[in-house]
């Protein structure tokens, strides 16, 4: 089976190849909806390299956490301990403890992952 894609080197063939994807979609034909896929998988590639996803640090994670609670940084005392504590947390000049972490994750749902820092972690489960 004979098909052409779209090598994505750069934005203009990142919109054709995009352009390709959405009239693919409204076709029924199985070698088109194979085609779209091959396609899909290059652009996803070509966003990737382009825009590599990374974790936000502590302060902007936290920030965006207060936001979404309706948080003031008082009802982030009795996680993080004290109220210069969150102002050191926040201003990115201290790093969470352990304990600070559980309160978060379990307060939150969310992964430990995100609130300790990769060289931490990793120090740690060396050590």
């Amino acid at each position: 089976m004979k098909t052409t894609l779209i090598v994505i080197q750069d934005e203009a063939d990142h919109a054709d190849a995009k352009k390709l994807i959405e009239k693919l979609m409204g076709s029924s034909d199985p070698k088109d909806r194979a085609r779209m896929v091959a396609q899909a998988r290059l652009v996803e590639a070509y966003e990737r390299s382009e825009w590599p996803r990374t974790a936000p640090t502590l302060p902007v994670l936290l920030a965006y956490i207060m936001d979404q609670h309706n948080l003031s940084r008082a009802d982030l005392v009795p996680l993080l301990g004290t109220a210069s504590r969150v102002s050191e947390v926040l201003s990115g000049k201290r790093d969470l403890s352990m304990t600070m972490v559980r309160r978060l994750r379990e307060r939150f749902q969310i992964s430990a992952d995100l609130l300790v820092p990769r060289g931490r972690a990793r120090n740690r489960i060396a050590a």
